[in-house]
């Protein structure tokens, strides 16, 4: 069997972050943070750039990975 036939249709493609709009559930599982956490750092714009579709709140997974990268090279210098 082709190790392709058991992939997950919300694949990988970024970074190890799914090719589709994230919710702040999938922020929580990603980053092993609490819920709480994800909403305090919107409400603070401290965490990564989200956005609302009607009432739900989405992230771009490009945007995580370069909030992500920031907060590395931030580290490092």
């Amino acid at each position: 069997m082709a190790a392709t036939a058991n992939r997950d249709p919300r694949s990988t493609l970024r970074g190890g972050l799914p090719d589709r709009y994230l919710t702040p559930e999938d922020l929580t599982t990603l980053l092993s943070v609490p819920l709480e956490t994800v909403y305090a750092w919107r409400k603070k714009r401290t965490g990564p750039p989200g956005f609302r579709i009607g009432k739900h709140l989405r992230y771009d997974p490009a945007a995580v990975h370069a909030w992500i990268s920031s907060l590395s090279e931030h580290e490092a210098a």
